[in-house]
């Protein structure tokens, strides 16, 4: 049953609507749409009248009719180019998102989160968001051929990416947003120490290299070697995966039995090394050492454990989702504190930790 004035009836009677807050509150119905919908130019007193009346009623907005006085969905889309089995697999994603969860949460926001399966779902992403049904987007582990960043250009959508751009057209955007860490500099902290233990011999494990993440963290190994063409026998794809990492720890050592050292640019695919040196007999690190990168839940588990180049992953997740809030105007501040028009990218600091395995 319904009233026009009252609104439809719950299970515990009339569910409140604007005009009873409104006469709570004792103003107009126009001050307390301005109110609850963020509206500018009502004194503060006035709003905590409102506020409260809002409280005590137990008064919630109707979304449908908000968005039509806002524009604005209150949902933000975050797009993992990659299948749900990688996300779920690997700790780095959780992680992420957990940091942007916080906080979208924090400022009332909703997280909708959409995986790349096949190639056929780009057409559902792009479609999804020039629908409108999203303010913002976040996306990461973006691929060197992704049509994902041209979509939200296309649907003019505020986009805030995870990663270096590095993707085709990326340099039409002449400011992107974006938050990565120093994966560069961080791959030479790792292969600088293991020269420092004098090591000879260094292989890398890579990740896809249409990934900056995978093409810095490669030049920084280039770097600290002093050479931009390390011998190719050293240098193996391990698709940042444990089995990738498996895999390539193999191929690695039938072409190259004589390396000492080994530098994984994920902790997964170090992981994936060390369950194949202990396959083959070799002892870590008195015959291989092993430096990974992430330090993330994986580190632990290694055995020994493991060296690796520090990350802050759900720091990095929440610096994306506040850059993209400040964007939108929803509050919250950047990491160097500036205005929304002032946004630039952040770049966060990667740290050695050294453990046994190095």
């Amino acid at each position: 049953m319904t009233s026009e004035r009252n609104g439809p009836h719950t299970a515990h009677g009339p569910r409140p609507t604007l005009e009873a807050v409104a006469a709570r509150a004792g103003v107009s119905r126009a001050t307390v749409s301005r109110v609850v919908n963020g509206g500018t130019g009502v004194r503060a007193a006035v709003q905590e009248r409102v506020r409260r009346a809002v409280t005590e009623l137990g008064y919630v907005p109707n979304s449908a009719a908000r968005s039509l006085v806002t524009r604005r969905t209150g949902a933000v889309a975050v797009i993992i180019a990659e299948p749900e089995t990688r996300v779920f697999s690997d700790p780095f994603f959780g992680r992420q998102l957990r940091g942007i969860s916080r906080e979208l949460s924090a400022a009332d926001t909703q997280l909708l989160l959409l995986f790349v399966e096949h190639r056929d779902d780009y057409g559902r992403i792009g479609r999804y968001l020039a629908a409108g049904h999203v303010d913002g987007a976040l996306m990461f582990s973006l691929h060197g051929d992704d049509p994902l960043p041209a979509m939200a250009e296309r649907a003019g959508l505020p986009t805030v990416y995870g990663g270096r751009p590095g993707w085709a057209g990326a340099d039409r955007d002449p400011r992107p947003l974006y938050v990565d860490t120093d994966n560069r500099d961080g791959a030479r902290q790792a292969v600088r120490h293991l020269l420092g233990r004098g090591r000879r011999r260094i292989a890398v494990i890579t990740g896809p290299l249409d990934q900056t993440s995978a093409l810095d963290r490669l030049d920084g190994y280039r770097d600290a070697l002093g050479t931009a063409e390390p011998d190719p026998r050293l240098i193996a794809d391990g698709g940042f995966t444990a089995r990738g990492g498996e895999r390539a720890m193999a191929e690695l050592l039938d072409a190259a039995p004589d390396l000492d050292a080994v530098f994984a640019c994920s902790d997964l695919m170090a992981n994936g090394a060390l369950r194949t040196l202990r396959a083959r007999g070799r002892r870590v690190p008195d015959e291989v050492a092993v430096v990974g990168y992430d330090d993330l839940e994986p580190a632990g588990w290694a055995d020994p454990p493991l060296t690796t180049v520090r990350q802050d992953v759900e720091e990095m997740g929440r610096l994306m989702a506040r850059l993209l809030l400040r964007r939108l105007g929803a509050g919250g501040t950047d990491a160097g504190g500036t205005d929304a028009g002032e946004l630039a990218p952040v770049i966060t600091e990667a740290r050695l930790v050294v453990r046994e395995s190095a």
